[in-house]
């Protein structure tokens, strides 16, 4: 249990109807967070965040600059879209077998410690292919090797990054801290596709490795100048067996855990494939080059960061927002799939930034805040699990869809799949909570809502009737 700043406990077993319930329509309920104290970058006057923050934007960039030129590497090694997928998907495979394991570790170590072992393992995988990128003997099974090698470090760091955010900043200020992580995050968005397409194009991608293996420097840093005492204090889960059981059981008696994790895990298997599609568009169908690649992921980091900075600003994670912005991020990808045009199919992707990125920052910190401080490790490692771990059974499928039938049915089959998935989490989570979909279409009103179901008919009048 936190002894920090604000209280940080799980609700009662009876309560989890009322927290989806109030949750959906916008009361005070258990997965509403506290408002930022001050403001859009209310975390960031706490010192040991800031830090953190700024290691992060540092070796964020160089993150996005490895994963542009690593695409780009593959389809000019191999001229396939289903390559590209197979990088992504050995690089979160291990996620999806080893990444409950994560979070039973992240909850039974010191968070930050491991963080600092995480990032610089990372920092040593960017430093190997910029090695063999930059000596002229880089293969494919290269790029393979040291992505698969990526994903097991993250199998620990992002539950144990997820978890140690609470530690940083306390309850209050966690959904700030989210959304500012996020909006740290598309920050670096913005710039690394930029320089990774000016790199690639001038001396080529193995600059581009090496600078991300040395950006992490920065966080590790940041991490080693904390104030160990001015983090919030946090249980650790002791050794014992049955802890990755305990973590499952915990989840699935909890339906506002439950439908959000399941939602992300159909967005983040389907939606989420733009390294296969937007390398796709811009080879197949635009007929650009790395320059035109890096543009528009620019594009849709500027819609992310939008959405980060917008999510900084709310007070509440609210379910309904949740699906809502689900059901758009899907509708637009399959109208982008159709887009006649570059600068119409490049516009549509700022608010496709957007809108996944409200996906993102609004299911993490709610289930963050819904989840006892004890079993947040585990619970976020399944959450970060079913959403980066579906990637190895989307990716390749994704990537056969778009080679066989083309980039534009391959984005719009992912975009149709993220729809259905918002639709039917939408209508599950409405029944759970007892609610029921009201549509008014006078001026003023709400002309689409979540209200109570109006209680049936007593029985005994009923019967009189």
């Amino acid at each position: 249990m936190s002894t920090g700043h604000g209280a940080d406990s799980a609700p009662a077993p009876n309560s989890h109807d009322d927290a989806i319930r109030s949750a959906a329509l916008n009361e005070p309920g258990r997965t509403t967070s506290p408002g930022p104290k001050g403001g859009t970058f209310s975390s960031l006057r706490i010192r040991n965040y800031r830090l953190f923050a700024t290691g992060q934007v540092v070796s964020n960039t160089g993150t996005w600059m490895q994963r542009i030129a690593q695409d780009w590497l593959v389809l000019s090694l191999t001229g396939s879209s289903a390559a590209v997928g197979i990088t992504t998907a050995l690089q979160f495979l291990p996620m999806l077998f080893l990444g409950l394991y994560g979070g039973v570790i992240a909850d039974r170590y010191p968070k930050r410690r491991l963080l600092v072992a995480t990032q610089a393992a990372m920092g040593v995988t960017g430093l190997a292919l910029a090695v063999l990128t930059l000596s002229g003997h880089v293969q494919v099974w290269h790029v393979y090797l040291t992505a698969f090698a990526l994903g097991l470090v993250t199998v620990v760091d992002n539950p144990a990054r997820q978890a140690f955010v609470v530690e940083m900043v306390g309850p209050a200020d966690l959904r700030n801290a989210v959304s500012l992580n996020s909006a740290n995050f598309q920050s670096a968005r913005l710039v690394g596709p930029a320089v990774a397409g000016v790199l690639i194009t001038a001396v080529g991608s193995g600059w581009a490795f090496l600078l991300n293996g040395l950006s992490f420097v920065a966080p590790v840093a940041g991490l080693l100048l904390m104030r160990t005492s001015e983090l919030h204090k946090v249980d650790r889960a002791p050794r014992g067996k049955g802890q990755l059981r305990e973590g499952l059981r915990y989840v699935a008696g909890r339906p506002d855990l439950v439908w959000p994790i399941v939602l992300v895990g159909f967005i983040g298997t389907f939606g989420f494939n733009f390294p296969i599609w937007l390398t796709a568009f811009v080879n197949d169908v635009f007929h650009g080059g790395a320059g035109t690649y890096g543009l528009l992921n620019t594009l849709m980091a500027g819609g992310s960061l939008v959405g980060a900075l917008l999510a900084a600003r709310r007070g509440s994670s609210r379910l309904r927002l949740l699906v809502g912005a689900a059901l758009l991020f899907g509708l637009l990808e399959i109208t982008a799939a159709l887009a006649p045009s570059f600068w119409v199919f490049a516009a549509l992707l700022v608010p496709i930034g957007m809108f996944g990125l409200t996906i993102n920052v609004t299911a993490n910190s709610s289930v963050q805040l819904a989840t006892d401080p004890a079993m947040r490790g585990r619970v976020m490692s399944l959450f970060m699990m079913v959403f980066m771990g579906g990637t190895p059974l989307g990716a390749p499928l994704v990537g056969w869809v778009t080679d066989a039938y083309g980039a534009r049915v391959g984005f719009l089959a992912g975009g149709a799949v993220a729809t259905l998935a918002a639709t039917g989490v939408g209508l599950a989570l409405a029944r759970v909570g007892g609610l029921r979909l009201k549509i008014d279409l006078r001026r003023g009103h709400p002309h689409v809502a979540f209200v109570p179901r109006e209680p049936a008919p007593a029985e005994g009048l009923a019967t009189a009737a």
